[in-house]
């Protein structure tokens, strides 16, 4: 998966962008500009939101597109603030990972492919500004569909590393091995795992042992 904006000329037969397996083109906005950075709006294009990415094509230049995939947008909107921007338009913020540097937008003859790489924000401008809300809501249900991978992982390993001992647990002495232990699958020290149980249990007798000496000074007091 290679993150960030990429350019796109890989047009079918109907001059539509060749779409991979299982995507499917979800709107199709017309008379759309592109502005990539800093620069200003290319000509007007064609806008393709599809399952997995956002593709812009160009009407006069044939050669000429751009694409983006959902989970390189960490952030979209729609902004309709002239002093933010002239125009309204969906703003996107891009993620270009952890090797993304960013530097100036500025476009060179010879690297334009690897500064197209650096950007990291991109406006998709619809000629209709009536638009932009049905738009925007495309956006939003497509990138429901291609969560962040990281996100997941992140969320596995919460989930992995969550453990908690019920009452009912401790008190029906099972044993410890038998429970899911994270801390000891993570780290395969099985040994700090049986500690903390251990030390759970001793507290309880400690208490235990608390109770008992507080009946028999009470019962001492009595007499």
């Amino acid at each position: 998966m290679v993150l960030g904006i990429q350019p796109f000329s890989d047009r079918s037969a109907d001059g539509g962008p060749r779409l991979d397996a299982e995507e499917e083109v979800m709107r199709v906005e017309r008379g759309a500009a592109v502005a990539l950075g800093r620069r200003a709006p290319e000509s007007p294009g064609t806008l393709y939101v599809t399952t997995r990415r956002v593709i812009w094509l160009s009407d006069t230049e044939a050669g000429k597109g751009y694409s983006v995939d959902f989970v390189s947008i960490s952030l979209h909107a729609v902004s309709r603030d002239p002093e933010a921007y002239p125009q309204p338009c969906i703003y996107a913020q891009i993620d270009l990972g952890e090797e993304g540097d960013e530097t100036d937008d500025s476009e060179s003859e010879s690297g334009e492919d690897e500064e197209l790489s650096k950007i990291t924000e991109m406006r998709f401008v619809p000629s209709d500004p009536s638009q932009l809300d049905s738009l925007f809501a495309v956006f939003c249900q497509c990138a429901e569909l291609n969560p962040d991978p990281n996100t997941e992982i992140e969320e596995e390993e919460e989930e992995e590393n969550s453990w908690v001992y019920s009452d009912e647990l401790m008190e029906g002495g099972m044993d410890w091995q038998t429970l899911a232990n994270p801390i000891g699958h993570s780290n395969g020290d099985h040994d700090l795992a049986r500690n903390v149980l251990e030390l759970h249990i001793n507290d309880e007798r400690f208490e235990d042992a608390e109770e008992l000496e507080e009946h028999r000074n009470c019962g001492s007091n009595g007499h």
